[in-house]
């Protein structure tokens, strides 16, 4: 059996940069203050903050970081959605030690735990513009 032909052997390049930062953006109402949130959620640092538009990273050269739009036409995600409500386009997972008090830690920072919980391994929690995100423990790895 012959293996499927590479991007590259199809004769198209993947993307080539000499960059090495890599982000996720997530739309809210106020980029600053979910910036603030995210960094002492995961203890990051803000490097960017300017009207409408922040973005948080564990360190300069991290390599990734959260960015944060302001969008005035911003609608807070319903989680679990029902028909007509807005959704959520993504979300983030944060594989954690103990779920516990990472869970009390996050809901002290300003995060809601989310009323339907789908596993026991996992809490759903809303940021403060309504994202879901999850965190979680490995119950698989020893």
């Amino acid at each position: 059996m012959v293996p499927p032909a590479t991007a590259c052997q199809r004769g198209r390049m993947p993307l080539r940069t000499t960059k090495t930062w890599f982000g996720v953006v997530l739309d809210t109402r106020d980029a600053r203050a979910l910036a603030r949130f995210y960094a002492d959620l995961l203890g990051w640092q803000v490097f960017t903050d300017e009207p409408g538009w922040a973005t948080v990273a564990p360190s300069k050269g991290a390599g990734y970081n959260l960015g944060f739009q302001s969008d005035a036409g911003y609608v807070r995600p319903v989680w679990p959605a029902g028909e007509g409500d807005p959704q959520m386009s993504m979300h983030l997972d944060l594989e954690v030690d103990d779920l516990d008090e990472a869970v009390a830690y996050a809901l002290s920072v300003g995060a809601e735990l989310a009323q339907f919980q789908p596993q026991e391994t996992v809490r759903v929690l809303l940021d403060p513009a309504g994202h879901p995100f999850c965190l979680y423990v490995d119950d698989t790895s020893d």
